[in-house]
């Protein structure tokens, strides 16, 4: 009897073992190859698989099917798959509030019951009563893949105007609610993209675009944006054009309006960074349009006015950004006077019953100051802990603002603040079945291959063996004056509590530390990028918290360029890859809807032989070396994403697949539907990826996780 046990015990844990094999005989769809060619500089690229970038065509979709069903039939054969699903639908049911935020009588907030696929808007007189629903966008679709993307009260708080996402696109719809009586007006505001709703006597600024042709709607260049406005009751044909450059069809628009809607600004853009500004005075009818800075190199926005004093959010001539004022009817950069200085740290700003409150990020962690509008510091604010704080915005007019705290280990709690006293109480704290006490989190500084010291967040169970096995992902972005700070994530707790480590490095590129440390990740910079991500597998394998056969590569957009770069680099440094809708194709990335605004990031293959050469020596979808054995990669993308359109995943996926055939570990690309770039996506969808992916890694690391031998 002592001899069947043994055998048996040995035969239940062989069947939860991975199968090593099964990655070698899998067989990837055959993707037909064209012989496309492109000429820069006089330098001739392939460009084979460019008949999936039409994602209309028959031939793509099923391309598309194909490729699912090997991924899904891969995935099926992971034992624990289901267990850990399980595990993060238990984690995600909890009951979930935002800030609340107040509209003439009301109070609103967020809500969610724990697995709604979306949020529910509530609303109450007074804390205590019983709130009613105000806006439920579980009602937009069947499915849950229709989301909210923004929402906006009139100045009166008569009307609310709201935008929806339909399948994750960044296309929206503008609809209009009375208030009082919840009824939804006729009014119907297609074709918005990347724009708030600024109102101003009975209407609101929107930025629009033209409808786009058939079949172009997901992926051609969202091009000639213009500012209209919007007047409650109106069709959307008899909306007012406000403002536009048809002499530069790049350029694109927000339209925001003082809160004494004194003032309507017009802010320009070409990329992502770097703006011009320019104000009318909507009490004078005869006033025009007047620059207040012009040239995209420097960043600025307006934080409030001050009668005729303008206050002015900056990075021009303070990288780490500084406060001005300026009177209106001279606004130009020659008449600023400082209002709170640049400091060592990077300083953004928001406003509050009459004060001005500044966020510090101080190694990526949040340091809150409060002013009054003299420029004279009143206080410091004092938070719960070490971790990431936001939400200090509030009307002129209140006494009180709710402002939410965060970390990788404590749920998002709300804290009532008063403005004037500078007390905070603890407003609402999340249950969930998590002890925080069982974790720890520190952050290090390590060297990159130049040297440069990089933060970095590391996130572990207490009392974890530094022996090199532990399973450890390894997330960042690097882009964009994008700062990563600690927050909360139920799908993240399921790795750690199953003995892996997150590890997030702040990596140049990003805003951690200002325009510098974004500047020193851009262009003929990019490289830094990669060899930050790098630089910092190296620290945790050389620590001991993991090898490389236990160490994941997790980014998504900019981020999955890092992680295609990277694993391009160093095809050895990590067991698994995930290259989450990822900028894969570095040379044609502007021909797609936004891409062109990422120039100023990138640089573009058009602009010299320097830039394109520079772009195509890490691009990754013309990288991929045949030579190598990759890591497992599982590619995501979503057939939505109409930001980084997904024919970049494509390209890459198929790429990978002809070029490393042989390869013994598995090559995926996981395509979702109804799906975009991530916003809006529904719960249920969220869970299913964190469980696909942390399964996938595990089953390719040969771990079975805390969960499924608790089923054993």
């Amino acid at each position: 009897m002592k001899n069947l046990t043994y055998l048996l015990l040995v035969s239940i844990l062989y069947s939860c073992q991975p199968q090593e094999k099964q990655a070698a005989k899998l067989n990837y769809p055959e993707t037909q190859k064209t012989d496309t060619t492109d000429v820069y500089f006089g330098n001739e690229v392939p460009d084979p698989y460019r008949w999936l970038e039409d994602d209309n065509s028959t031939e793509t979709a099923s391309w598309v099917s194909s490729q699912n069903s090997v991924t899904n039939s891969y995935l099926s054969n992971i034992d624990f798959r289901d267990e850990v699903k399980s595990r993060l639908t238990e984690l995600q049911n909890y009951e979930r509030i935002s800030s609340p935020f107040k509209r003439g009588d009301y109070y609103y907030f967020y809500k969610n019951d724990g697995l709604q696929n979306q949020s529910v808007i509530y609303r109450l007189k007074n804390f205590g009563d019983e709130p009613e629903v105000f806006l439920d966008p579980n009602k937009f679709s069947e499915d849950g893949t229709t989301a909210l993307g923004g929402i906006s009260f009139s100045s009166d708080y008569k009307y609310t105007a709201y935008n929806i996402s339909e399948g994750g696109s960044d296309w929206r719809t503008a609809y209009v609610m009375n208030t009082e009586t919840k009824e939804i007006l006729n009014d119907e505001i297609k074709w918005i993209k990347f724009s708030g709703m600024s109102w101003y006597e009975g209407g609101f600024f929107y930025q629009g675009f033209d409808e786009p042709k058939d079949g172009d709607k997901l992926s051609a260049a969202n091009q000639y944006g213009k500012v209209y406005y919007h007047k409650v009751g109106a069709n959307q044909s008899d909306d007012k054009l406000i403002y536009s450059n048809p002499e530069n069809p790049e350029n694109r628009f927000g339209a925001s309006v003082s809160e004494d809607e004194r003032f309507l600004f017009i802010y320009s853009s070409t990329g992502t960074s770097g703006n011009e500004l320019y104000v009318k005075d909507l009490s004078d009818a005869s006033s025009s349009f007047n620059p207040i800075v012009t040239g995209f190199d420097n960043d600025h926005y307006i934080v409030d006015n001050d009668g005729d004093e303008l206050i002015i959010h900056t990075n021009l001539n303070a990288p780490n950004n500084r406060i001005v004022r300026v009177n209106c009817k001279n606004p130009t950069p020659e008449n600023w006077v400082d209002m709170i200085p640049e400091s060592e740290n990077v300083m953004s700003a928001s406003i509050a019953g009459g004060n001005i409150f500044t966020s510090y990020l101080i190694d990526a962690k949040t340091s809150i100051k409060q002013y009054d509008y003299k420029g004279e510091m009143i206080r410091e604010v004092e938070l719960p802990g070490i971790g990431t704080a936001g939400g200090f915005g509030a009307a002129a007019s209140d006494d009180e603002l709710f402002y939410s705290f965060t970390s990788f280990t404590t749920p998002s709690s709300v804290y009532r603040y008063n403005i004037a006293s500078g007390e905070s109480e603890l407003h609402r704290r999340p249950e969930i079945d998590f002890n925080p006490d069982e974790y720890e989190t520190k952050q290090i500084f390590y060297s990159s291959k130049d040297g440069t010291q990089v933060p970095m967040f590391i996130v572990y169970k207490k009392g974890i063996e530094l022996n090199g096995k532990n399973p450890t992902l390894l997330y960042s972005y690097g882009g964009f004056n994008i700062s990563l700070r600690p927050s909360f994530s139920t799908s993240r707790l399921v790795w750690l509590e199953n003995g892996g480590v997150f590890a997030m490095p702040n990596i140049r590129g990003g805003g951690e530390y200002g325009e510098k440390w974004h500047k020193a990740g851009t262009k003929l910079q990019k490289i830094n990028v990669f060899e930050d991500f790098i630089a910092a597998g190296e620290y945790l394998i050389n620590e001991g918290y993991t090898s490389s056969d236990y160490l994941a590569l997790q980014g998504g957009s900019n981020g999955g360029l890092l992680v295609g770069a990277t694993i391009n680099m160093r095809p050895d440094l990590a067991k698994v890859a995930f290259p989450m809708v990822g900028v894969m194709d570095m040379l044609r990335y502007q021909n797609f809807t936004i891409g062109r605004a990422w120039s100023a990031d990138y640089g573009t293959s058009e602009d010299s032989e320097e830039m394109f050469n520079y772009l195509y020596s890490y691009s990754p979808v013309h990288n991929i070396d045949p030579e190598a054995t990759y890591p497992a990669v599982m590619v995501t993308t979503a057939d939505h994403d109409d930001r980084v359109v997904p024919a970049h995943s494509f390209k890459y996926a198929a790429t990978l697949q002809e070029k490393n055939k042989d390869n013994p570990n598995p090559l995926l690309i996981r395509i979702e539907t109804k799906a975009g770039h991530g916003a809006g996506m529904s719960t249920e969808k969220r869970i299913e990826l964190s469980a696909d992916m942390f399964s996938f890694a595990w089953y390719s690391m040969g771990v079975i996780p805390d969960v499924a031998k608790k089923k054993m």
